[in-house]
């Protein structure tokens, strides 16, 4: 199995729960220092192995993925994780802000898919990629649109790679977590204007309700399921919800909830 964005989050508690289950796993990040903590977290065996790797290089990616198989011999399972969150308005934003965002979170994922798809293919087994969206994949929100527009698009590409592997040995999971109990808002991007200690502080204490291990435990019951879609806390499944229901008028039923919780 490969895990990007194993450093930390959601991607490090994958790992540690796949290594309880005693599968082999190639773990990624680009601070290869958290990747290799990673690493010992999971007991440092044999079964288990770190790599720095920046998504946005496609040949990185590549190498990554034939480094997993010359380590493991093959890979039937990819999990891609690797992401950045991002605080600001539209207004506010640089468009090179827009620019990382989209390379981490989208094209990342479209490079670890590209690299290990014919790996997945070829396995003499059912085959899983899951990748992560977000409950900001399903409904846009006011402050977030790179990160919004980031996960929309994985949401859409997931979608189409779903149809194009139909009836093949390969199964395509798009999880979409709610706020999760994760370092990731204190790696953000912040726009100019948005007061970092405040944005923090609202996302830890008020959007991310659901512990880490548990939205992997709920991920690999997904992937191990062959789901398309994952549901992750209340506040994803209101968005799928709200969406189903109100179409471009779902802003206001998650504006009355709010103010009702």
């Amino acid at each position: 199995m490969a895990v990007t964005g194993a450093g930390s989050g959601i991607g490090r508690e994958l790992a540690l729960e796949l290594c309880r289950r005693g599968a082999q796993v190639a773990l990624a990040d680009l601070d290869a220092a958290s990747a290799r903590e990673t690493q010992k977290l999971c007991g440092g065996s044999d079964s288990v192995e770190a790599f720095a790797l920046d998504v946005r290089d496609p040949e990185a990616t590549m190498r990554f993925a034939d480094g997993v198989i010359d380590r493991f011999g093959r890979v039937d399972v990819l999990v891609a994780c690797a992401g950045i969150l991002h605080f600001g308005s539209v207004a506010s934003t640089s468009i090179t802000d827009f620019d990382t965002v989209m390379r981490v979170n989208y094209l990342g994922i479209v490079h670890a898919v590209k690299a290990f798809l014919p790996h997945l293919l070829a396995a003499d087994r059912l085959a899983r990629i899951a990748v992560m969206s977000s409950a900001v994949g399903l409904v846009g929100a006011a402050g977030n649109a790179p990160y919004s527009a980031s996960k929309f698009a994985i949401r859409g590409f997931t979608e189409s790679l779903r149809a194009e592997l139909a009836g093949t040995n390969v199964a395509v999971t798009c999880v979409h977590p709610g706020g999760i109990r994760t370092p990731i808002a204190r790696a953000a991007l912040f726009a100019p204007d948005v007061n970092r200690t405040e944005a923090i502080d609202q996302f830890e204490n008020r959007v991310a309700r659901t512990d880490a291990d548990e939205a992997a435990r709920i991920i690999l019951a997904g992937i191990e399921s062959g789901r398309a879609r994952v549901l992750i806390g209340a506040d994803a499944r209101l968005a799928d919800l709200a969406a189903r229901i109100a179409g471009p008028h779902y802003d206001r039923i998650i504006k009355a909830v709010a103010e009702l919780a």
